[in-house]
């Protein structure tokens, strides 16, 4: 297994630990009031696609990096963003496992970090990896804007 594949395996594992936590949350819905619904499923798999995703694609940069090839500005700025972008994915997928009051402001910093990560991307020479986490970073930040709208119309 190369480092791109363990990075994103670490991504997924981070997120699937979250869907098990989420048999605990289901357990207190009662208390919470707070269910899994569609777009809390697709927003936690949006999340988990998009932070394996930018774990690929560090990798990708990280790796340019190191041969010295390309722009070596734009591929530090991709590995840095896909890293930071990484963290919010996953912080969002955990926290809406687990039906946490405070996820919507996880969703809307995800949401920022993945259109920042996807402008980015756009800079980055064409690389398969590279458009893919672009391609990632826009869906999740979609699922999670809709998540946010959600909740603020219910919390309203």
């Amino acid at each position: 297994m190369d480092r791109r594949e363990l990075l994103g395996a670490l991504g997924a594992g981070a997120v699937g630990l979250a869907a098990l936590s989420r048999g605990e949350s289901r357990a207190d819905e009662s208390h919470s009031g707070h269910k899994h619904d569609k777009m809390h499923e697709d927003c936690m798999k949006a999340c988990g696609e998009c932070a394996k995703s930018c774990n690929e694609t560090a990798s990708h940069c990280l790796d340019q990096l190191r041969e010295g090839s390309g722009d070596r500005k734009v591929h530090a700025m991709v590995h840095e963003l896909t890293m930071d972008c990484q963290e919010f994915c996953v912080l969002s997928a955990v926290l809406i496992a687990r039906n946490s009051d405070l996820m919507q402001y996880a969703c809307n910093a995800c949401a920022e970090a993945c259109s920042k990560c996807a402008e980015a991307c756009d800079k980055h020479p064409a690389s398969e990896v590279v458009k893919a986490c672009a391609d990632k970073c826009r869906a999740c930040e979609k699922s999670c804007r809709e998540m946010v709208k959600s909740m603020r119309g219910r919390n309203a």
